[in-house]
């Protein structure tokens, strides 16, 4: 059972437990989707190597479950996963089934591949209601979690399917994509000297993650609105940029006892519109009262650059500016380009990050990147994911 406490679907296989069988698989083929069509189908790649897998050990069905955005149990066209049942069926060279009747008909036994409709047009699946767990329990003889990026979420399909499914003694285990994502997000025996990244908004998004990490790493680099609190924990002019004053007293504490593994930036790239405002750097103590705070500057990619040589392996989540407008893309992007030439073991932790290195065509060059934003900062943050622990024996 690995180092996880479940079975691996190669474990399954092993002892035979796949053949001739019914398999139930959560998918995360929560694809972005423009004007219908799949702009990334990373998601779908993903989860392939599971099923193929499945197919090449003799399944007699492979039911493949997923959920598309937020409809908010209501039936939504726009988000139907009938485009991913198509760019699954070219990827695969292998007809998908697609079939949005699953609560009203049986599955005909003459299809091999199943993908069902987005289970989040049931509210039932977000209430992780009974009677819809007990229905899709019922479609499969094993059941296997490939979809991290839900691991965090107490759903029907990722909770209330397998704890039904346990009960009646039936077979659970985890795909190859769950399987690495568990490997390389944990931190327990990395080689040192191990340093982390962290760009984000506000310390209350991340102040597990923040304190864990600490815990962990040699040295912590801080991007992001995060930074503007930490300075103004100190006494600093931060501007108008984003700070949580009621999270003063805990950057301070942070800093005094962990000052020598923080790492912050020495300038900040500022406007005074994020949108079509007059652009200056200046050194991170000397922001103008009528200025925000939008990237952090050259000066402090060259000094993160500079320090992060010295690592051996690293961890980033969330970008060191507002990415998503350039040019505060810039220390982002020349920080990916950097740590992809390095050669280091990184791990990209999803979301926004993950985003940000499709958009600069770098994910090929990086050890791992999380499928799962929310969930890999659960898993780093030190907490259990409900999807993984209803698996064990």
């Amino acid at each position: 059972m690995g180092d996880f406490g479940v079975k691996t679907i190669k474990e399954l296989a092993i002892e035979g437990l796949i053949e001739g069988k019914k398999v139930l698989i959560r998918t995360d083929f929560n694809v972005p989707l423009k004007n219908g069509m799949i702009s990334d189908d990373s998601r779908i790649k993903s989860t392939m190597p599971s099923i193929r897998f499945c197919l090449e050990n003799g399944a007699s069905q492979i039911i493949l479950m997923s959920h598309l955005g937020r409809p908010k149990g209501k039936v939504d066209k726009k988000l139907s996963l009938k485009p991913v049942a198509e760019k699954l069926s070219e990827l695969m060279n292998e007809k998908v089934y697609f079939f949005d009747k699953y609560l009203e008909k049986p599955i005909p036994k003459t299809k091999k591949l199943v993908l069902l409709e987005n289970l989040r047009f049931n509210e039932e699946e977000t209430s992780n209601e009974k009677k819809f767990s007990k229905k899709l329990a019922s479609l499969g003889d094993i059941f296997i979690q490939d979809a991290f990026g839900t691991c965090h979420r107490e759903h029907a399909s990722t909770v209330g399917v397998p704890e039904i499914m346990k009960k009646e003694k039936k077979i659970l285990g985890i795909g190859f994509l769950v399987e690495k994502e568990l490997e390389m997000l944990n931190f327990n025996n990395v080689s040192y000297p191990f340093y982390a990244i962290l760009g984000c908004a506000k310390i209350s998004d991340k102040i597990e993650v923040i304190e864990e990490l600490l815990k962990r790493v040699d040295k912590l680099f801080l991007g992001g609105a995060i930074v503007f609190t930490f300075l103004k924990a100190q006494g600093y002019e931060v501007g108008t940029s984003l700070v949580e004053d009621d999270k003063l007293d805990l950057a301070k504490k942070l800093l005094k006892e962990h000052k020598n593994k923080l790492v912050f930036p020495v300038d900040i790239v500022i406007s005074d519109d994020v949108d079509g405002g007059e652009i200056f750097t200046v050194d991170f103590d000397k922001i103008p009262e009528n200025m925000k705070g939008l990237d952090i500057g050259d000066e402090s990619v060259d000094l993160f650059k500079e320090e992060l040589e010295e690592a051996s392996t690293i961890f980033w989540n969330g970008p060191l500016g507002v990415f998503e407008m350039p040019p505060f893309d810039t220390a982002t992007r020349d920080i990916a380009e950097y740590l992809a030439k390095s050669m280091k073991h990184v791990v990209i932790g999803g979301g926004d990050t993950h985003k940000a290195i499709n958009d600069f065509r770098l994910q090929h060059y990086f050890t791992h990147i999380s499928t799962g934003g929310g969930a890999a900062l659960e898993l780093v943050a030190g907490h259990k994911l409900p999807a993984i622990e209803i698996l064990k024996e």
